[in-house]
């Protein structure tokens, strides 16, 4: 039954472009392809024409729960002599924003997110539709197979584990330990937050002992703030 409804939506469906895309992209065609279709509508994309049109939050929700769950039982069956502080850095590091941005761009969802952006896609958005995916591909599968996919099809392909192990990005740590070491008062300040499609946009400034240092703008506050903090640890010279 699941191969003919396959079958439909890849032949006759009218979303059988999407159906085709994405069998390009994860290798299998869904059953369930209004789920998918839903995980790459942002919601600030909608325009008149299409407000009945559900956004992916829920799905961005459920996924991200889903995909936190799936790193930590492969981090913790990977690395058995990894204590909990570990784990849990290395799960930061995969699950972050730039990551699965990263991994999103890798895998080619930038191709199916234009159609639906309308000319207003932020790097961001694609990590959203990433986490909306996953959700859709774990209502498609259950867990097992979901989890399955995941570690083979995504991180295995997509993601260098050991080369993340060894990289230490967290800007914003390495400045405020810096700032401790030295003495030195680093602040973190909202400078502007605004709306911009219909989105909260942050502008961040870091001051060091009173003193701007840098400023950085992001759909999300704790990006915007890393950005910044990369910019004064590049600025500085902080090892």
């Amino acid at each position: 039954m699941k191969a003919i409804i396959r079958n439909i939506n890849y032949y006759v469906s009218s979303d059988r472009d999407l159906a085709k895309r994405l069998h390009q992209i994860l290798g299998f065609t869904p059953c369930r392809l209004g789920l998918f279709k839903t995980a790459f509508y942002h919601k600030s994309m909608h325009n008149t024409a299409k407000r009945s049109q559900q956004n992916n939050e829920r799905l961005e929700y459920l996924g991200d729960a889903v995909l936190s769950t799936i790193v930590a039982e492969y981090l913790f069956t990977k690395y058995p002599l990894g204590d909990e502080g570990f784990l849990t850095k290395m799960r930061s590091r995969i699950v972050k924003r730039a990551t699965l941005n990263s991994i999103a761009d890798k895998m080619g969802l930038d191709v199916i997110l234009s159609e639906y952006s309308q000319g207003k896609m932020s790097k961001s958005m694609l990590g959203n539709a990433f986490e909306a995916m996953i959700g859709a591909i774990y209502l498609e599968m259950g867990y097992k197979k979901s989890k399955r996919y995941v570690i083979n099809e995504i991180l295995r392909k997509y993601l260098d584990i050991h080369e993340l192990e060894a990289t230490d990005d967290n800007y914003k740590s390495k400045l405020l330990e810096w700032g401790q070491k030295k003495g030195k008062v680093i602040e973190f300040v909202l400078i502007n937050r605004y709306k911009l499609s219909k989105r909260d946009r942050f502008l961040i400034g870091v001051n060091i002992d009173g003193e701007q240092k840098a400023t950085a703008e992001d759909f999300n506050k704790k990006s915007a703030e890393q950005t910044a903090s990369m910019e004064v640890v590049q600025l500085l010279q902080i090892n």
